[in-house]
């Protein structure tokens, strides 16, 4: 069973558009609601590939409670928090040729007590996890501390963590030596202090993330692919894709595909990248199931190629 995490939640409205023309009334051709927030995603696409999940949440409001019936009908088990804000809705935009445009709510402010409320819902549901997989920014009302404290606290009780966060939260979360942080290039490049250029160069700042305490580093490169580094070595792997359709949610399915196959080395960076490539050919935020994923369109390389010049994201 995989735990997640999610402590600023919210409900994904889509809306595919032939063009997207700043001041003008525009109609949608599709749209779509889905549970959001990137722990949510990665409870989505763990329980897409019938995988036992369970998502622990703060959830106000109706929006709240909407989203708690949505991961129900998902066969995903809702450990929600009640909290006196609403759950925060968020806005993308998708237009054919890939580009999205996405407008995110900040999201209710928690106190001190549903804060500690979340904490604990974590450690009464502990024992039966596999991974605990603790996902994206963190509400207002919460230090970047909290994250630590989480992964400090799951260690206690022998739980396995991934860390899927950014910036001063990743930061203080590395002394607790995390078991896996997932970064994308952006974000790694954040954490170093200093622009990415190359493939080798996005290595050694995963060495430096492991030098500050994390046990291994799963770092997506966008469309350059994705790239493990643990106490093994460093690993490579990308997939080829036919068409982009949106990669909302991108990242915590390849996540997903990592924990369900074990969490470590080279067949869970393979699963991991397929999971992600699957995704990015799905509407909104559409997690992948097994009759999506193309293990055959996954590269593995047997020399990293450091040299290769990292694309601007998508």
């Amino acid at each position: 069973m995989i735990l997640t995490v999610t402590p600023n939640p919210s409900l994904d409205r889509t809306y595919e558009i032939p063009a997207l023309e700043r001041g003008a009334v525009l109609r949608a051709t599709a749209d779509r609601v889905d549970p959001g927030g990137k722990g949510v995603n990665v409870s989505r696409a763990v329980a897409a590939a019938g995988h036992r999940t369970v998502a622990v949440l703060p959830l106000g409001g109706p929006e709240g409670a909407l989203l708690a019936r949505l991961l129900e009908d998902l066969g995903i088990e809702a450990a929600g928090v009640p909290v006196a804000g609403s759950t925060r809705v968020n806005i993308s935009v998708a237009e054919p040729d890939g580009t999205l445009t996405k407008l995110n709510a900040s999201g209710p402010e928690l106190s001190d007590a549903e804060a500690e409320a979340v904490l604990e819902a974590v450690r009464t549901r502990v024992e039966s996890a596999d991974w605990i997989a603790c996902c994206g920014s963190l509400p207002r009302g919460l230090a970047p501390e909290w994250y630590a404290e989480l992964v400090a606290r799951a260690h206690r009780a022998g739980a396995r963590i991934a860390l899927d966060t950014s910036g001063p939260s990743l930061t203080a979360a590395l002394r607790e030596r995390p078991d896996v942080v997932k970064p994308n290039a952006e974000e790694l490049a954040q954490a170093v202090g200093r622009p990415l250029a190359t493939v080798g160069e996005a290595v050694k700042a995963a060495e430096e993330l492991r030098g500050l305490g994390a046990r291994a580093v799963l770092a997506s490169l966008g469309a350059d692919g994705q790239l493990l580094v643990d106490e093994t070595g460093a690993y490579f792997a990308t997939a080829r894709v036919s068409a982009v359709r949106s990669n909302v949610g991108a990242g915590d399915a390849s996540l997903a595909g990592f924990l369900t196959a074990g969490g470590a080395g080279p067949a869970a960076l393979a699963s991991a990248v397929a999971h992600g490539a699957a995704a990015v050919q799905l509407p909104g935020s559409a997690m992948p199931t097994p009759a999506d994923l193309d293990p055959s369109a996954v590269i593995t390389t047997a020399d990293i190629p450091l040299d290769r010049v990292l694309k601007e994201p998508a």
